[in-house]
């Protein structure tokens, strides 16, 4: 990679912190290994003039549902589950759900939700802020949003809402992921935060990743700009959309969601986790290896391939989050997945994986190039597209 063309990354990225776009970046690029570009530019906190550093600690909200799945088909791995079986057979519950039809009666699902379908958002299960339908109003009341109440108890509360559609039928963003975290629970019979230390976060040697920020690290903890808690904001892609057309950007607290100090019962599957651009790109080149990093393997190569290969067929595709689309991308084990790259909206491979945060982090890895970039900010809904231009920058750069 050219060192020149790689210089280019460093007044982009600086651009987006001067117009006061975002308050502080985090960039991290690498190619076969090996980081080729780091960058902090900005502030972690702007009111009290703390620089953003590689270590500073973000939330990662939604980039928590890649570690999930992950830490998951290390189950899979050893035959404790058939991504063909039944929710319900772990998960009693879910026996029960029923489908909210469009027309509003309620019927029985013509086929059960399986652990293929959560893992794959087609379960039926919905979020409560990406849409403004009866069953995602509904979802505004669910326990899954109380960081005092046990995942375990959250899980038995969410099974009683209908299903927005029937399992397999429809992509539809959701809380999938969070059963995915209770079946850790059940299959492991271990806590999910303990089973993450085990299986992710200790073999990765990510020391700053968890359901938490401990005191000792607080002073690390980035503060979140941007637009309203979307947890707590009904139809929050659409609503904030509009205030962040407005110009809305602003210091939030989400405490009241995502705090820093409740991890006995704060221990989520679709956010929740706490990290730094150290941490999130030991994972992100682990799968970029193949399910191993420095000695340490997680996963098998087949099994890295099989959660990265497209399970959506065409008449799902694309991908919509709240009326936005995704184009040109399908979707894995918990990660999306290209499939036609000049449908992406920047340069990359078939292949090419990873996810984002709604405080806009953001990691991919591209197989084919053996590229693994990361783009981390605290800006709550943000709606532009940095992330892409770290991507075109990212592979400009390639002279080989």
């Amino acid at each position: 990679m050219s060192a020149e063309r790689l210089a280019r990354i460093d007044p982009a990225m600086q651009a987006y912190v001067d117009r006061g776009v975002y308050a502080g970046i985090c960039t991290v690029v690498a190619r076969r290994g090996e980081i080729v570009h780091r960058g902090q530019y900005g502030f972690r906190d702007t009111e009290a003039g703390l620089p953003m550093t590689e270590d500073t600690i973000c939330r990662l909200y939604s980039m928590t549902k890649p570690i999930i799945c992950t830490a998951l088909m290390t189950l899979f791995e050893e035959g404790k589950f058939h991504l063909t079986d039944p929710i319900a057979n772990y998960l009693p519950a879910f026996a029960r759900a029923k489908v909210r039809e469009p027309d509003g009666p309620l019927s029985n699902p013509k086929q059960p939700m399986t652990v293929r379908d959560v893992l794959a958002h087609t379960s039926g299960l919905a979020y409560n802020f990406v849409d403004d339908s009866p069953v995602c109003r509904q979802y505004a009341r669910a326990k899954l949003w109380d960081p005092k109440v046990s995942l375990a108890d959250a899980i038995a509360d969410l099974a009683r809402f209908p299903l927005i559609c029937h399992p397999g039928s429809r992509w539809f963003y959701s809380v999938g992921i969070d059963v995915a975290a209770r079946l850790i629970e059940v299959i492991s019979r271990r806590s999910l935060a303990d089973f993450l230390k085990e299986r992710i976060f200790e073999p990765l040697m990510m020391v700053d990743t968890a359901f938490e920020a401990p005191e000792n690290k607080r002073d690390r903890l980035a503060a979140i700009y941007g637009r309203p808690d979307l947890l707590v904001t009904p139809d929050a892609v659409v609503s904030c959309r509009q205030q962040w057309e407005e110009g809305v950007n602003e210091r939030r607290d989400v405490s009241a969601t995502y705090p820093v100090d409740m991890p006995a019962t704060f221990q989520r599957g679709g956010h929740g986790l706490f990290s730094t651009t150290n941490d999130c790109f030991r994972f992100a080149q682990m799968l970029g290896n193949g399910g191993q990093l420095d000695g340490a393997r997680i996963l098998g190569r087949k099994t890295v391939e099989f959660m990265h290969a497209n399970v959506l067929p065409p008449e799902l595709l694309p991908l919509e989050i709240g009326g936005m689309l995704i184009p040109g991308y399908g979707f894995g084990l918990g990660s999306r997945v290209a499939l036609d790259v000049a449908q992406t909206g920047a340069p990359g491979s078939v292949g090419e994986f990873g996810w984002s945060g709604a405080a806009k982090t953001h990691y991919w890895v591209d197989p084919v190039e053996q590229v693994v970039g990361l783009f981390m900010t605290q800006s709550m809904l943000s709606f532009d597209s940095p992330e892409l231009e770290l991507r075109a920058l990212a592979y400009q750069a390639i002279v080989d």
